[in-house]
């Protein structure tokens, strides 16, 4: 994944910290485990380490079923997941505006 969204610069580009990255930003839409790893640039095989764990935490939830492939997407009902997505998009948007300040004061 080349460009990295300002949270995974601050928080590191992790396995998991990439997933929930994706999920986020993409929050409105559901995907299979193989788009999901795609997508986030996490190998197939090491989103399985730790995908039972965010199904069982209900973090992630199934949505339907296509063919043969399961859908996910974010639990936006989880209290935890509500409380992620408002650090997340509070840690990009302090971001943004300490970089535009930067900009201004450059000028």
């Amino acid at each position: 994944m080349e460009n990295k969204t300002i949270f995974l610069q601050i928080f590191g580009n992790s396995p998991i910290l990439r997933v929930l990255d994706f999920l986020v930003v993409n929050e409105d839409f559901d995907y299979s485990m193989t788009d999901i790893a795609d997508l986030s640039g996490v190998g197939y095989s090491t989103l399985k380490l730790f995908w039972t764990r965010l199904e069982k935490e209900g973090i992630i939830v199934n949505t339907r079923i296509v063919g043969k492939a399961k859908m996910y997407k974010l639990s936006l009902t989880n209290p935890i997941i509500k409380k992620f997505r408002d650090f997340y998009w509070e840690t990009t948007k302090h971001h943004i505006h300490e970089n535009i300040k930067e900009m201004i004061a450059e000028h």
